[in-house]
């Protein structure tokens, strides 16, 4: 947005190490486009679930808590099926799928 100053979401350190993942997945959301609200709607979330996986990879390297990195190895499994359904639906409704 403008005038927004998201540079310190771009800095790593040890406590926010998604700072990337989290501008990169703004930008492929923003920029996910359909031919109508629906198309558009499903670009958008799979880039927000490949957002949600590259974060949760994040976790499952960085945290050191057992359960942390458990629950984002899960996240990562829900997150791919979610995707995979959203690309069905795009190809059930003869949109390429992305």
């Amino acid at each position: 947005m403008q005038g927004m100053d998201h540079s310190k979401m771009m800095m790593n350190d040890p406590g926010n190490p998604y700072g990337p993942a989290e501008m990169d997945m703004h930008r492929k959301m923003m920029s996910a486009k359909g031919s109508d609200a629906a198309e558009t709607w499903t670009r958008k979330m799979i880039e927000h679930h490949r957002g949600a996986i590259a974060m949760s990879r994040i976790a499952q390297r960085d945290a050191k808590d057992a359960d942390t990195r458990q629950m984002a190895a899960m996240t990562v499994t829900k997150q791919e099926k979610d995707i995979a359904e959203l690309q069905d639906w795009l190809r059930k409704h003869g949109k390429r799928p992305q």
